[in-house]
């Protein structure tokens, strides 16, 4: 026998009207609504929360794994395209094309699991992945296709680079304060190595069936995923969000900057994972490197995890300022061994570079929600502390999202910044030295601020750009909850 729990209709917590749900989400009627939903309360954790928490993750890393794999096909396919006539910049816009695409379509993406349900976007957002994996056969499958539909193709992968917004979004309800460092480290991480399975799969797939298995071979796994989520996801009354309310992320300073950070980190992430394969074939032409280049994503990946942990115990700050200064010294690296016609340290620098972009990107994103919730308490407003809380949460899931648009727009952008550099001068080293200076500059930033917010912790009262106080402690000390 189950017991019914709803959490009272407040203007703090809006609940929006539907069918009751019971505390396994299965609520009557067919739906999977949680009424009430407090992962901050030891006791309900113990006994509902960490087994359902823990259930809608393995499907969202599911989901959002494929997503990746859909969002990167691009990066595999483009080497295959020799026979085209297309120009080294030509075949950088198709891998360039995603991830803008991606990149706008992540802030829609944030606030629809509060809108619809994260469990019923889930599924659609899974489903919508068909089309992409569709078109890029049909491209391929025509040696008479023209570039313009090429790019069309292109674009819509970018569908799958909006399910990691949506995704992140979502699990931050599921998980209290001082659990989502590692929660959303191994969300993110299981969607990140996405990038890896597609650079390890899809040349076998390619050699084995064709350029057009290379879409068609994940029509399965994708309705697969989509039926589990329909299955074993839930939706939470308790992360509705009131229609205004996703907007007050924009007016936060916290959101700003760590979106810059996270251009630097998560858009070097997903850049150089796409490019990797095109930029390897262009700078050292007649190498195998296609078949090894997965290594780069599959360590960010494994690294984004590390970068929450150490977050959790060290501070955001302290770990992504030494995270910048050693990817300013990779791309650097990388500039040298272009300089100097060195695959293997090209290849050294690279995954020097995946592996701190790894560690940067549980690190900046880890920030967020401790971030929003210390707001939260220290603003007040309606409601007990459990409802700001819940709040803070709110805001947090949609920073997350806007935090994760901006950052995806780094990958546009490095693949762009590569294309127009080869086009130019030959060679990818312009492109790398850009990006050292940008690492440079966003380590003094996080310097920087460190420095004030730590003046301000004295003063009696933190802020960041108006941001509000973060919890009685420096930004350094961001990344801790306040529940540790």
């Amino acid at each position: 026998m189950s017991t019914e729990l709803r959490a009272p209709a407040t203007e703090a917590d809006p609940s929006p009207p539907g069918n009751p749900g019971r505390a396994d989400g299965r609520g009557p009627a067919g739906g999977r609504w949680i009424e009430h939903w407090e992962p901050g309360d030891a006791e309900f954790w113990r006994s509902t929360g960490r087994r359902v928490a823990r259930r809608n993750l393995l499907w969202s890393v599911v989901s959002e794994h494929l997503g990746f794999t859909v969002w990167t096909l691009w990066s595999v396919v483009t080497v295959e395209l020799s026979d085209r006539n297309f120009t080294a910049d030509q075949l950088f816009w198709l891998v360039a094309l995603p991830s803008l695409v991606g990149a706008v379509l992540r802030i829609p993406y944030t606030f629809a699991p509060a809108r619809y349900g994260g469990r019923n976007w889930t599924v659609v957002s899974t489903l919508l992945l068909l089309v992409p994996a569709v078109l890029l056969a049909v491209a391929v499958a025509d040696p008479s296709t023209p570039y313009w539909f090429f790019l069309l193709c292109a674009a819509t992968a970018g569908l799958g680079g909006g399910n990691f917004a949506s995704s992140m979004a979502n699990i931050t309800h599921f998980y209290p304060e001082s659990r989502q460092g590692a929660a959303l480290g191994v969300n993110a991480a299981g969607g990140n190595v996405g990038v890896s399975s597609v650079q390890l799969a899809v040349p076998f797939v390619i050699s084995s069936l064709g350029l057009a298995a290379a879409g068609l071979v994940w029509l399965p796994l994708v309705l697969l995923a989509a039926l589990g989520a329909l299955l074993r996801m839930d939706n939470l009354r308790t992360a509705a969000t009131a229609p205004v309310r996703p907007f007050e992320a924009l007016k936060a300073g916290q959101t700003w900057l760590v979106a810059v950070l996270y251009i630097g980190t998560f858009g070097s992430f997903v850049g150089f994972s796409t490019a990797l394969p095109l930029l390897l074939t262009v700078e050292f032409p007649g190498t195998d490197a296609v078949h090894y280049v997965f290594l780069g994503a599959l360590v960010g990946s494994a690294a984004r995890p590390l970068g929450g942990l150490l977050a959790d115990r060290y501070g955001g700050s302290a770990v992504t300022l030494a995270n910048f200064l050693c990817m300013a010294a990779g791309s650097l690296g990388a500039w040298a061994a272009v300089r100097g016609h060195s695959y293997a340290g090209f290849l050294l620098a690279f995954l020097a570079l995946f592996l701190t972009a790894g560690i940067g990107n549980g690190s900046t994103y880890r920030m967020i929600p401790a971030l929003f919730v210390a707001r939260a308490l220290r603003e007040g407003g309606p409601g007990d502390e459990r409802e700001r809380r819940a709040r803070g949460r709110r805001l947090a899931a949609a920073a997350l999202g806007l935090v994760s648009a901006i950052g995806a727009l780094g990958g546009f952008f490095v693949n762009r910044a590569l294309g127009e550099s080869i086009g130019a001068t030959g060679d990818s080293g312009g492109a790398l030295l850009a990006f050292t200076a940008y690492y440079v500059l966003c380590a003094a930033v996080t310097w920087v601020c460190g420095r004030r917010l730590g003046g301000a912790e004295r003063a009696g009262g933190s802020r960041l750009g108006g941001a509000g106080q973060v919890g009685g402690s420096r930004l350094a000390g961001a990344g801790r909850s306040g529940d540790e």
